[in-house]
């Protein structure tokens, strides 16, 4: 690589539509991936023809539907790349999209994601070996009951949400003080906090007693702790820092500080049903992060985080450094509820952090491509300032948490856009 090139990368466009409860729209994903890549080129003031290269993620659909989507944006022949990393897709898209720029070929590349599912989670081709089928054997291997938890449920579903509740009983058992409340406090506040987010499935407020109660998938987790799925798209757009100056877009940019992505260690197929589910897979991800950017949990003001369960955002208040393991029950006890200038309620974690004010997964929906890119969509709105009622007043640094069984762990840091760096000439 050129040596005279930086590799600073910027986010300066993205775009979201609202995430829908599967089959209840009449959408498809081209559809899709124009109100969203439209969206993210109006956000940056860009045109299409600027964009050099395409990573499109999605799990549900045919080789080449990245293409097919973003024909809708336009036909110049640019690259286009798919990539399916199951839940963490849309993480990947944003990374591979930031190497790219970074690799000094492309100036500009739109990361786009997209879903269009069937309901819950299923796997097509049952003449091969499935991908995750070492990590669900291993989970039985570690006592977790085999068979389905629910008639109504398939195979993958009922075996993902195992995997998390063996992995909250497996935390509950050492920690028991004050877990099974957290959780129910964890999944309150996302569905609170998403009732500000129009995007967002789910736009009401779910009470502790329904959450606590009502339709208990598999000890301790319940519907209301969950992460339904849903059909949506997202996209965004990463830059370099010349592309920036070039277009005059400072006041729009939002810096990539670091990110890194961790597939599975030798401890994922131990003893441990959190490692199996990703813990130290994210741990690791964000010690590379900190130690990249010299910065460190305290410095982070604004977080979205995975949470495909509340025991998963739970388990991530510990992998991610926010304290020390063990005590993420602790940072639930000692948080409280502020009002922004905006008029919009968030709850702020041991006083210091918000996480999840866009409802998180489990308000805003789950559409496998899409999810990773909607939180860095949310997180970059933060940084301008720009989220309204969701609004973390005085945001500069941001962390970002996605994860895929199979598996890859993807965690991203971002910050407000040095404006003397990118005035410089």
């Amino acid at each position: 690589m050129n040596k005279m090139l930086s590799n600073r990368t910027y986010v300066i466009g993205v775009g979201m539509t609202r995430f829908f409860k599967p089959l209840t729209r009449e959408w498809d994903y081209p559809d899709m991936a124009r109100e969203s890549g439209q969206a993210a080129l109006a956000d940056a003031g860009i045109s299409y023809k600027d964009v050099q290269a395409v990573v499109a993620s999605y799990c549900y659909g045919e080789p080449t539907s990245g293409q097919r989507a973003v024909y809708e944006l336009g036909l110049t022949g640019v690259p286009v790349f798919n990539v399916n990393n199951n839940c963490s897709s849309g993480s990947t898209a944003l990374m591979m999209a930031r190497r790219l720029v970074m690799s000094g070929i492309e100036d500009c590349v739109l990361a786009l994601g997209f879903e269009k599912m069937e309901g819950g989670l299923s796997e097509k081709y049952t003449d091969r070996t499935s991908p995750v089928k070492k990590h669900m054997d291993h989970m039985v291997d570690l006592g977790a009951k085999p068979g389905l938890i629910s008639p109504n449920m398939n195979d993958m579903t009922s075996d993902v949400i195992k995997l998390f509740a063996y992995a909250a009983q497996e935390y509950m058992k050492k920690y028991p003080k004050g877990a099974q409340e957290a959780l129910v406090q964890i999944a309150y506040k996302n569905r609170k906090q998403g009732v500000n987010n129009p995007r967002a499935s789910f736009q009401k407020e779910m009470d502790m007693k329904t959450i606590a109660t009502k339709a208990m998938l598999c000890p301790p987790i319940t519907f209301g702790m969950t992460a339904a799925t849903a059909d949506g798209s997202a996209a965004v757009i990463v830059c370099s820092e010349n592309f920036v100056k070039k277009h005059k877009l400072q006041d729009r940019a939002v810096e990539i500080l670091a990110q890194n992505m961790v597939t599975d260690l030798p401890n994922s197929f131990e003893r441990s049903f959190m490692d199996l589910s990703g813990y130290s897979m994210a741990r690791e991800a964000a010690k590379k992060c900190f130690n990249e950017t010299k910065l460190c949990p305290k410095d982070v003001d604004v977080f979205e985080v995975h949470d495909c369960f509340s025991c998963n955002e739970l388990f991530m208040y510990e992998a991610l450094g926010l304290c020390p393991e063990g005590t993420g029950v602790s940072l639930v006890e000692n948080s409280e509820w502020k009002t922004n200038r905006n008029g919009g309620e968030l709850l702020y974690l041991d006083k210091k952090w918000v996480v999840n004010p866009s409802g998180g997964l489990e308000s805003k929906g789950h559409p496998i491509g899409a999810s990773g890119l909607g939180q860095c969509a949310e997180l970059v709105w933060q940084l301008r300032g720009e989220a309204d009622k969701r609004q973390v007043e005085g945001a500069k640094v941001a962390m970002q948490h996605n994860f895929g069984i199979g598996g890859a762990a993807v965690v991203t840091m971002y910050g407000k856009a040095d404006q003397k760096l990118l005035s410089r000439i």
